[in-house]
């Protein structure tokens, strides 16, 4: 039998770093974010023998284990061994001999929440393997305790939601890491307008989240009075946003997306740099309107807003640097799984 699974990456539209501690737990945080057609995806196969193979060919890693309830955290292939890790504890399944395969449409730090996203997919494979009670409230926090808690690693709470829900969604995040999610029905006509007014593109810079986060958790820690204040106008531009899209008023979308972008330079000083800067500028002087780093920021994917008259231009200018231009379209749905018994 073979176990397949997917998990939709998303865009952070506005509210970003809003849901990170400590802010959340100080003030609640408030995220928009919608899922496109890029996913992560895993495959579980049993196989015979007394191994555990995990393959990731996507970052070109492998490894090898006896079939075991532990397996150790060493910095090869943990977000796989995390999701193992704890569902045997948690669930008490016992370990056979299997081969775990996942890859991405995104690299590791593109700004999609591409880690968070191949977190929920290994779940929700081994949720399907394993006809585990889980919804995808229960998904999401899985997701987020074990990248998070389990693993150690920095971030926020958005991308596990994301994942595991699908479409367009207004977040909210308080103390004591409760979340609500709140699905919004946008009109069709609302998302092909804003699939002809947006341009992805990827800078081809991946880079560490957990360096910026940190930052941007020390300043709310330490009480830095412009990087606190810029996060409660983020906060306050997820509301904007999510009013402005319901009412299909692109304009205003653009100009709270712009406005995002400024206060989210200010919350940490390496969210953006020389060449991301360059890069707008170029978009800018060609006829997008705006634009914004998706995640946290250095690097990744920037998605700009354009009037879509002028998007050919956009591109042709885009396209001369080093960087690649992704099509993409929004999608409904989260993580899903299936068995297949007859390959």
């Amino acid at each position: 039998m073979i176990i397949r699974s997917k998990a939709p990456l998303r865009l952070g539209l506005a509210g970003g770093g809003t849901d990170v501690s400590p802010f959340s737990d100080l003030h609640g945080g408030l995220i928009l974010n919608a899922t496109i057609n890029l996913y992560a995806f895993c495959t579980i196969e049993e196989i015979e023998g007394n191994e555990i193979i995990l393959n990731a060919p996507d970052i070109n890693q492998e490894a090898r284990y006896p079939v075991a309830s532990f397996l150790p955290i060493d910095g090869y292939l943990d977000l796989i061994k995390g999701v193992f890790n704890r569902l045997v504890k948690d669930y008490n399944f016992q370990p056979v001999a299997c081969k775990i395969t996942t890859y991405s449409d995104a690299p590791p730090g593109s700004g999609l929440g591409s880690s968070s996203t191949m977190v929920v997919a290994i779940l929700k494979a081994f949720v399907e393997w394993q006809s585990l009670p889980l919804g995808e409230y229960e998904i999401g926090r899985l997701a987020y305790e074990i990248e998070r808690i389990d693993l150690g690693l920095s971030g926020g709470k958005q991308d596990q939601y994301a994942a595991a829900f699908g479409g367009f969604n207004f977040m909210e995040f308080y103390k004591d890491d409760k979340v609500i999610v709140n699905p919004l029905r946008i009109k069709r006509w609302i998302i092909d307008e804003l699939e002809a007014s947006m341009i992805l593109y990827y800078t081809g810079a991946s880079r560490s989240s957990a360096k910026i986060i940190d930052e941007q958790k020390k300043n709310t820690t330490d009480g830095n009075v412009t990087a606190i204040e810029a996060m409660h106008r983020i906060k306050s531009s997820a509301i904007e946003m999510k009013e402005a899209l319901l009412k299909g008023e692109i304009k205003r979308y653009s100009e709270i997306l712009g406005s995002s972008w400024e206060n989210k330079k200010k919350m940490a000083s390496s969210i953006s740099n020389n060449e991301i800067d360059k890069i707008f500028e170029i978009a800018i002087n060609a006829g997008a309107i705006t634009g914004k780093v998706s995640g946290a920021g250095g690097g990744g994917f920037i998605m700009f807003v354009v009037d879509p008259e002028k998007r050919v231009n956009v591109i042709n200018a885009l396209n001369k640097l080093e960087g690649k231009i992704v099509s993409f379209n929004f999608s409904e749905g989260g993580c899903h799984g299936w068995k297949i018994f007859n390959k």
